[in-house]
């Protein structure tokens, strides 16, 4: 089921914070239900699908062997179900009448009345969703394997919510997925979820974070593994703050904005990004020394500052500028605009032990200049290329000539390159052989290092493709957070 929030309009507060002078309003009510959309794309999915059903036994069979099994099967059956089709098994038999009440629960507010969540849910839905959850709540003892809430107007609900919290840290939540739907987006996310000491893993969204000034010092997220924020207000202290205070933290997800100081960081992943009126998203990376997975990358959305220093085409890469413990990194490019490419050579610079190569071909639209052999060659040496880098992803391949430029400079040059993965952009060929005609010049390519690989693989639409569409998979504590082919 599609779970994109289709467009809403704002309400006056936010159209007010985030409305800039001289721009066209109904060009900005687009781009906030773009904002919704992208939101929805870089939440996880639940582990549940709205689709599943537990069957009854057909006229013939006279045999119940479910009810032969046991509990801690038919618990794992359970909680497979959508949170309506696992209470409903109480009916089935008195063997079943107290399954549901002791598996743990997963809740998906969405899965309630699917239509309505697919749809700009009409207040009456919202109202109806939002008693469901509660009465779910209230009697299911925990403990609470996953809950996400993305369909209630959190809004007209906020009181509610704050006691919903409350009850989900009292049995036991490990995971969480929290949206404010659909305005405004100042609306403050209780602190109530600082107290969830069971948390592994969440994801508020489209909310205002709120001030931890007055927050208890003591206060802990001691087991929570991976956090990702999407289209939050914050600022840096708060963020410093849930940093500080998650001590077992593998995995940061940041959807928009990103500052980064933290011993125990492990990956930082940046999706959807999005710049308003021009300006871009800084990406600070200061004290990371655990930092291995880094991406996606992007100079043209991004201002990159790393250590003290502003990261621009030519900057003088020193000790202070690297980032040595990443291994993995994922860049966006748009290989045929100038200040995209100029920077490149720089940023790799930047991280000289990287080991895995991704490079995400964006759109050009109108080239901004001619990005040939030549020009790359006279960038000169860098490291990670030269002496690193064994594999290489470049995904969303369209067969152009500034791609071409900057692969035939990469294969002359990675002298310890194994494999190449090359993921088609399917949709801009218009035929196989248009998409053979483009591929085969990489095959004839001279490569550096002789026994390397290049391998091809189509992907989906590069329209829906990409950063946009990026999803985890549960507890995605891999080494390479960025395959997706």
């Amino acid at each position: 089921m599609d779970t994109r929030v289709p467009p809403v309009p704002m309400d006056p507060a936010t159209a007010v914070m985030f409305r800039l002078d001289g721009q066209d309003p109904d060009e900005m009510e687009a781009l906030f239900a773009r904002v919704l959309s992208y939101t929805h794309y870089a939440l996880p999915d639940p582990p549940v699908s709205v689709d599943a059903r537990l069957f009854g036994l057909l006229p013939h069979h006279s045999v119940d062997g479910f009810s032969r099994l046991p509990d801690v099967l038919l618990r794992n059956i359970v909680s497979r179900l959508p949170v309506k089709e696992g209470a409903r098994t109480a009916v089935l038999s008195r063997r079943w009448r107290g399954v549901w009440r002791s598996a743990p629960l997963v809740l998906v507010d969405s899965h309630i009345l699917p239509a309505a969540a697919a749809t700009a849910a009409a207040r009456g839905d919202a109202r109806r969703i939002t008693s469901a959850v509660s009465r779910i709540l209230a009697a299911h003892p925990g403990p609470f394997r996953c809950v996400h809430l993305t369909s209630s107007h959190m809004e007209e609900f906020h009181g509610l919510l704050t006691r919903w919290l409350r009850i989900l840290a009292n049995k036991g939540i490990q995971e969480l997925v929290l949206v404010n739907r659909p305005w405004p987006l100042d609306l403050v996310l209780p602190s109530t979820f600082l107290g969830m000491t069971t948390l592994t893993r969440l994801y508020p969204g489209l909310w205002k974070f709120p001030d931890t000034a007055g927050i208890p010092s003591a206060t802990c997220l001691p087991n929570l593994l991976e956090l990702g924020l999407c289209s939050l207000i914050m600022e840096s202290k708060d963020l410093d703050f849930i940093l500080d205070r998650s001590p077992v933290l593998e995995t940061l997800y940041i959807h928009e904005i990103a500052v980064v100081d933290a011993p125990r960081l492990e990956r930082l992943i940046l999706t959807g990004c999005w710049s308003r009126g021009g300006v871009c998203t800084k990406v600070k990376i200061g004290y990371a020394p655990k930092l291995h997975s880094l991406g996606y990358l992007d100079s043209g959305s991004h201002d990159l500052e790393f250590g003290n220093t502003v990261i621009k085409a030519g900057t003088k890469v020193s000790p202070s500028t690297m980032v040595p413990s990443v291994r993995v990194l994922a860049l966006e490019v748009r290989c045929g605009v100038r200040n995209d490419v100029k920077m490149i050579p720089t940023v790799l610079r930047c991280f000289p032990n990287v080991e895995t190569l991704h490079i995400m071909s964006g759109k050009t639209g109108q080239p901004s200049g001619k990005h040939n052999l030549k020009f790359w060659n006279e960038s000169g040496t860098i490291e990670c290329i030269s002496s690193r880098i064994n594999l290489l992803v470049f995904h969303d391949f369209r067969g152009d000539r500034s791609e071409l430029a900057f692969l035939k400079f990469f294969f002359e040059s990675a002298l310890v390159l194994k494999h190449v993965v090359i993921v088609l952009a399917n949709a801009w060929f218009t035929s196989m052989e248009d998409m053979h005609s483009k591929v085969n010049p990489l095959r004839s390519m001279k490569r550096a290092s002789a026994g390397s690989k290049i391998m091809v693989t189509g992907c989906s639409d590069a329209e829906d493709g990409g950063m946009g569409n990026f999803k985890r998979a549960p507890g995605s504590s891999i080494g390479d957070p960025f395959v997706n082919f």
